[in-house]
Order: C-alpha cells, then structure tokens, then sequence
C-alpha cells in the first residue's frame, strides 16, 4: 500500500538459508538422479552445515528466527485453523501456527535425509556416505532405504508448503514469497502490536556461522 512503512520480518541469515536449502535439495536430487554422487556428498555436507546453523539460529538469532517464538500449541492451531475456515486470516509477525507445523514437518524430514545420507551404501557398495564405515553394510542398506522414502516424504511436504503458499496468494491476497526475498512486510499488516526489528547481531551470527563449520568439519573428519 501506498506511503506504508515497511518492518523487517525475516532477517537476511534466515532468508539464505531457506533460499540455500530450496536450491541444494533441488541440486541433490539431479546429482542424485544422474549419479554424481561426489557432487552429492558435497552439497550434503553443505546442508548439514546449513542445519547446524538453522539450530544455533533457532536458539540465539532475531525473534522471528527463534523456535521460542512458534506458536504450536493446540489452542492456537485450532484458532487459526478456525479463523481461516471463517475466512479470516490476519498476517502474522513471523510463521502464523500453520506456517510453523510446516517448517517444523520439513526440517525434520531434512534431519532424517542427512541423517540416514550420512550413513546410506548402495547396493553393491561402491557409492556411501562419509560416515558409513562407521556403521555395518547392513545398517548402511538400511539407511539408504530410509533416505530414498525419507525423500519422497520431504517431496511430499514441499508440495504442500508450496499449495499453502498458492492459496494464501488467491484466497486471502497474502503474498508470503515476497516477504522471503525482500524480507519486509507493511507494519500496518500487524496493527499497533510492538514488534522487534529482525535485525542481525554480527556477534551471534559469527556464532552460528561457526558452528555451520564445526559441524561439517566434525562430520568429514568423523568417517
């Protein structure tokens, strides 16, 4: 809306990092496909650093950033869900109930997918993951089961994030894509409610960069 002031959602860390991890999952799933598998360990340790900063930033960045600040109690994910049956639907300052469940159900589904890569062997062992002679090629097989299915779930959910996005779109004109990118949405979208700027701390971003490294480098080393 015209002359509106425009506050700081998403604060720059977290919007690399969902942008990261859209085109890495894109990324390994061609190299995957394609069997260039050396690419694909790369870029898996790439997210597993990725994640590790996503802990660290959950804990110590912005509020937006915080697992503090989800709201997933039942109280308000019925509210919500109630709200938006009544066609009601007002922005939130961050992940809305919904948004949360969402965010949660796919990083979850990213643990299980670098978890189980970690360890996976293939079939006639000649491709595995730098941690699995850490483990029997049986548990390798295992793993690997695991990280094919755990991908198809992770599909699964990203096809539904993205139809929640379409709709929030046509259904209640809320264009969550843009905030993702630019960051910024109108103060006016959150009434006369104080809200922190998402601004970043160089401190506890250095912090949580650090801990991105020390976990890839823990992993490399760790095989």
């Amino acid at each position: 809306m015209a002359g509106s002031t425009r506050i700081l959602v998403w604060d720059g860390a977290l919007r690399l990092f969902h942008w990261s991890v859209v085109l890495l999952v894109a990324a390994m799933w061609w190299t995957a496909e394609n069997g260039v598998m050396d690419w694909h360990r790369r870029m898996g340790m790439i997210l597993v650093g990725l994640l590790a900063f996503r802990i660290v930033w959950g804990l110590i960045g912005p509020q937006t950033a915080r697992f503090g600040s989800w709201r997933i109690g039942p109280a308000a994910i019925l509210g919500y869900i109630r709200n938006l049956r009544s066609g009601v639907h007002k922005p939130s300052f961050g992940h809305n109930p919904m948004g949360t469940l969402s965010v949660i159900a796919i990083l979850a589904a990213l643990f299980v997918q670098v978890g189980t890569g970690l360890f996976a062997v293939d079939v006639d062992g000649l491709e595995s993951g730098p941690l699995a002679s850490l483990v029997s090629f049986e548990a390798g097989r295992q793993a690997a089961e695991i990280h094919e299915i755990s991908f198809n779930v992770l599909l699964a959910l990203i096809g539904l994030h993205v139809a929640a996005i379409v709709t929030y779109l046509f259904f209640f004109k809320d264009n969550l894509v843009r905030p993702m990118v630019t960051g910024r949405r109108a103060s006016e979208d959150f009434g006369d409610a104080s809200l922190s700027d998402a601004r970043l701390s160089w401190l506890r971003l250095t912090i949580a960069v650090a801990a991105a490294f020390a976990a890839m480098w823990g992993v490399s080393n760790a095989g």
